[in-house]
């Protein structure tokens, strides 16, 4: 009898401490925290050369397939660079990113697309190049970065105005 009466009086002395209205309970409080950020935001930089867009400029048609690049810092070149004309439309695209101060935010990978003219022919464009190596911080809450691209163009492409879009996304790290 003895075993079973401490048993119970184990039993016992643990109930009361779960009690809320017991004197021998315990209680803490927890914290509670939560940051609220500018939702980040993303646009054609305003006042850009080409308002932001991206712009291989003149090009004319290879008599075999080529390719026409421009970098992100605006550095146009060609496989044969006697298929470039003019030049003063050329330039990359530029975004202004804005959000929370300070935070830093990514650039995701721009998938490859396709430019045509009003007659349906197609160039592709691929290899999206951001100035910025995948992501960037938002000093004073706004960063600017372009976007350079390769154009592949086919043999005797035929002569037309051409014009597509990009998606770009950015997202808070």
């Amino acid at each position: 009898m003895a075993v079973l009466a401490g048993m119970l009086a184990a039993g016992l002395n643990l109930s009361p401490a779960v009690r809320a209205d017991n004197p021998g309970a315990a209680t803490v409080e927890g914290a509670i925290g939560v940051k609220i950020s500018q939702p980040i935001s993303i646009a054609k930089t305003a006042g850009a050369a080409n308002g932001g867009d991206l712009n291989f400029g003149e090009i004319y048609s290879p008599p075999s397939a080529d390719t026409v690049t421009i970098t992100s810092s605006g550095v146009r070149s060609a496989g044969n660079e006697e298929i470039l004309g003019n030049a003063a439309a050329a330039s990359p695209a530029s975004f202004t990113v804005n959000g929370e101060p300070d935070n830093a935010f990514n650039i995701s990978p721009i998938p490859d697309t396709e430019i045509s003219d009003a007659a349906g022919n197609v160039i592709a464009v691929t290899g999206f190049t951001p100035s910025l190596a995948g992501s960037g911080t938002l000093e004073d809450g706004s960063c600017i970065f372009t976007v350079g691209a390769t154009l592949h163009v086919a043999a005797d492409q035929p002569s037309g105005d051409y014009a597509g879009a990009f998606v770009i996304t950015v997202n808070y790290e």
